[in-house]
């Protein structure tokens, strides 16, 4: 098996080579008019601005956490610990970049035919995808080979999950907060179309798109990856005996082994991904993950096979697999306009905000049920055929595929971008059309790579747990009726409640200055409404910026410090409950918004689609208000807790000896 780790890195080389692919693919393709140049431009701008100023921040928390380790844990741990920060960054950056790169050329791409547009933006996101799925492995896979140890590369999961955190926090108050002054004041107030030019938060808005959905989910599903990779390493290097024969650094090894498998499937399965009619959209993605999904399966259970003998790892590696497909499934129903849910909601909104919102929280709350059932279903089966171990390699299966998934998600906010540029640039009604066609399909595929990410957390974080109770076993032992572990259990249970309120209320906040903004320009700006002056696009982008990285802080800091103070002042028995009780709420309470905010989105785009009135009606306005509220669930709160559950789980490995 050791002759075939070289492979990890070999496999993540070649995924960064057609990486580079798709690039070159992107830029062969035309930006369009003077008039798409100069609002991409303005969006890239706004975006990276962003980007820099957080990742200055985030430099310090860098150094002051890499002294820390290096102090209380050592050298090495803080080593990996800086380079996992770098290759999170690295990947939100390139990410960043492609995106804003191929929001004017999807357009473009869509005014000649729009499954050209298809096929441009599923490839600037196959360049997120490929990205960052192959600089996690190739991460994970060159430290094991020059450290040895997989417990020391925790220190790499750390620093990656710090860097998701504070992008996916920030990231998501700055994207909301832009929206909520948008559409409260220019759809509901001023009664003027989405993306206008008009809109001074309109630029806003769209930076918005990038930071959050594209560096933030990145950021998400990088650490998530690394996590659950070096989680299933940690636990195998002790040895186990599985399906009756004795394993030891096979299992280590393996979970790099079926990571490498994804990402060539993941390459394989972005050739499946054709485009068509505006009907057929949705199924030229969908080939794409189940074709990829098929034959990871079939590569992973040979390569199980002829290395370990064990088929009981292929059947817990298979229900982590599963069991993401279902969720992704599960969330394209409740989110949907094609389905009932949101159809529900959308109907709701012809008496009132009110009853749309009332409505919304239903459906998130009733869409929590088939999620917990199938993830409860995939850990009893994966630990029925290899234990701890099967749980953990369960999540590695369930994000193998994540190249191409994570493709799907990012060529939503593409898509928006497009639809947005095509609005602001007067592209005409038919490419205004084709590119809301593609931007609906993103708002699925977007909901669907929320749900994708929130069950994947759920597994990577109880794989964390799994290996934290592994390490503190030797010393004490969890008891469900230990007071201790009951008190841990409820600080765990609240925390998710605590973090979203945080980030729920810093998106009121930049939303409430974002309003007052807009205002001001609609009034003091002669010839803002006629077409004729041009609004401060600048101000609002400045709004945004300051604010999200002003309340990110608080947020990013509670989920590294109470594990730490947990730990010190009640024991390791009380940090267990703590995260037990977090991933039971976090997991719950995530699902909950993304799904609820997802299903009042689309509600309001089924409306706009000239059901119950259409734009401009009583029910359009009455779902813009319901839509403003889910969009910080399912943007900045919902997303942010997967990072929350699983950042607790890494730290208290981390400073497990120290308790």
């Amino acid at each position: 098996m050791d002759k075939l780790l070289i492979l990890a890195p070999v496999i993540s080389l070649i995924g960064l080579i057609f990486a580079g692919y798709f690039v070159r693919k992107v830029h062969r393709y035309d930006r369009g008019t003077e008039k798409m140049k100069e609002i991409s431009d303005a969006i890239h701008k706004g975006a990276m601005t962003f980007l820099n100023k957080e990742y200055r921040v985030l430099v310090f928390f860098v150094i002051i956490v890499g002294a820390v380790l290096a102090l209380a844990i050592d050298p090495k741990t803080a080593g990996t610990f800086v380079l996992g920060a770098i290759f999170s960054a690295l990947a939100g950056n390139i990410g960043m970049r492609i995106a804003t790169a191929s929001n004017a050329r999807t357009a473009q791409a869509a005014k000649e035919d729009i499954s050209k547009g298809l096929k441009l933006a599923f490839s600037s996101g196959a360049v997120m995808g490929l990205s960052v799925v192959s600089l996690g492995l190739l991460g994970v896979s060159t430290l094991y080979i020059i450290l040895g140890d997989p417990n020391v590369i925790y220190g790499f999961g750390f620093g990656a999950s710090s860097i998701a955190l504070f992008a996916r926090v920030g990231g998501g108050i700055y994207t909301k907060g832009a929206d909520v002054g948008a559409d409260l004041v220019g759809k509901v107030e001023a009664g003027i179309p989405e993306d206008d030019p008009r809109n001074p938060a309109v630029i806003a808005d769209n930076v918005g798109d990038n930071v959050g959905d594209v560096a933030g989910m990145g950021a998400d599903l990088f650490e998530s990856y690394v996590d659950s990779i070096i989680a299933a390493m940690a636990i195998g290097a002790v040895g186990l005996t599985i399906g009756g024969k004795y394993l030891s650094n096979d299992l280590v090894v393996l979970p790099m082994l079926i990571a490498g498998i994804g990402i060539l499937c993941s390459i394989i399965g972005t050739f499946f991904v054709r485009g068509g009619s505006e009907e057929k959209l949705h199924t030229a993605l969908n080939n794409g993950i189940f074709s990829a999904s098929i034959l990871t399966a079939i590569f992973s259970g040979v390569v199980i096979y002829y290395t370990t003998h064990a088929m009981e790892i292929f059947y817990a590696m298979l229900s982590g697999l599963i069991v993401g497909i279902i969720i992704g499934l599960v969330t394209e129903y409740y989110t949907s306009h094609s389905y009932s849910p949101t159809k529900g909601i959308a109907e709701a909104a012809k008496t009132g905000a009110a009853t749309v919102v009332i409505e919304g929280i239903a459906v998130g709350m009733l869409s929590t049920m088939i999620p917990i059932v199938a993830v409860s279903a995939a850990i009893i089966a994966a630990y029925h055929f290899a234990g701890l171990y099967g749980i953990s390699i369960a999540a590695v299966g369930m994000l193998s595929t994540l190249g191409i998934t994570l493709a799907t998600d990012t060529y939503g906010p593409v898509a928006d971008n497009a639809a947005g540029i095509s609005e602001m640039a007067g592209l005409g009604e038919e490419v205004r059309r084709r590119t809301e066609a593609l931007d609906a399909v993103g708002n699925t595929t977007a909901a669907m790579g929320k749900g994708f990410a929130i069950g994947s957390a759920a597994l990577t974080a109880l794989a964390l747990f799994s290996a934290y109770t592994s390490k503190i076993s030797e010393s004490t032992e969890m008891k469900i009726t230990d007071p201790y572990v009951i008190a841990g259990l409820f600080i765990g249970g609240l925390l998710p409640f605590l973090f979203s309120a945080f980030t729920m209320s810093a998106v009121g906040k930049t939303g409430y200055k974002m309003v007052n903004e807009v205002r001001r320009q609609f009034k003091e700006i002669k010839g803002l409404m006629e077409g004729t002056a041009k609004p401060d696009y600048e101000k609002c982008i400045a709004i945004s910026t300051d604010a999200a990285l002003r309340e990110m802080i608080l947020p990013g800091a509670l989920a590294v410090i109470v594990p730490v103070v947990v730990g010190f002042l009640l024991g390791p028995e009380a940090l267990g409950g703590l995260l037990a009780g977090a991933v039971v709420t976090g997991f719950l309470l995530a699902v909950f918004m993304a799904n609820a905010g997802g299903a009042m989105d689309n509600a309001k785009k089924y409306i706009e689609l000239g059901n119950f009135g259409g734009k401009g009606s009583d029910a359009h306005k009455a779902s813009v208000v319901g839509d403003t509220v889910g969009d910080p669930f399912k943007d900045t709160s919902g997303p942010s807790l997967n990072i929350l559950i699983k950042l607790m789980s890494i730290v208290a490995i981390i400073f497990a000896p120290l308790f």
